[in-house]
């Protein structure tokens, strides 16, 4: 799923829940709405008001319901923002780290693109066809990178930014 499928489904979502809210607020009323009638036409059997007093608890739980459900999702949605924000920070200080770092180590054009790609997760072929280069010369870029920021490989390059962004607060375990 790309990134625009994802907002597309969120923003669907969120619609779905809050129209069905409103349609769940819209029973309430009629229920609610019903029973005031009930109460102020005169007469009715005795059958009658043992249904309607059904009716009033009906309309009860619902009108609850709805402020609850009304409530929780507000919530929801707004502790969702929090975190998006949050998203965005952390992965715009990554970013910032990662430049940071790869001027630090003096990497060429290509090898921050490599390098990129490496941290992605890109295997030697991908990189290759994606940078419509020979797999040879990812391998050498690769090794170049890896020397010039001290590690022994992938996973060693990947993990000196994971410390790095953890060590700096970026994340906190009680959010």
């Amino acid at each position: 799923m790309h990134l625009a499928d994802l907002v597309m489904f969120k923003t669907n979502t969120q619609t779905a829940l809050w129209i069905l809210l409103i349609l769940q607020a819209l029973c309430a009323v009629f229920f609610l709405y019903d029973g005031l009638m009930d109460i102020i036409s005169p007469g009715g059997q005795q059958e009658s008001r043992y249904s309607d007093r059904f009716e009033y608890v009906i309309a009860g739980v619902l009108i609850l319901s709805v402020v609850f459900t009304g409530y929780q999702l507000r919530n929801m949605f707004s502790k969702q923002k929090r975190m998006e924000d949050q998203l965005m920070v952390a992965s715009g200080a990554f970013a910032e780290l990662l430049e940071k770092h790869f001027d630090e180590w003096a990497l060429t054009p290509s090898e921050k693109d490599v390098a990129l790609l490496a941290i992605k997760g890109f295997s030697i072929a991908d990189m290759a066809r994606l940078r419509e280069t020979q797999q040879g010369t990812i391998k050498t870029q690769c090794n170049a990178i890896y020397r010039k920021a001290n590690v022994s490989g992938r996973p060693q390059l990947l993990s000196l930014f994971i410390e790095e962004l953890m060590a700096d607060g970026l994340t906190n375990p009680k959010q």
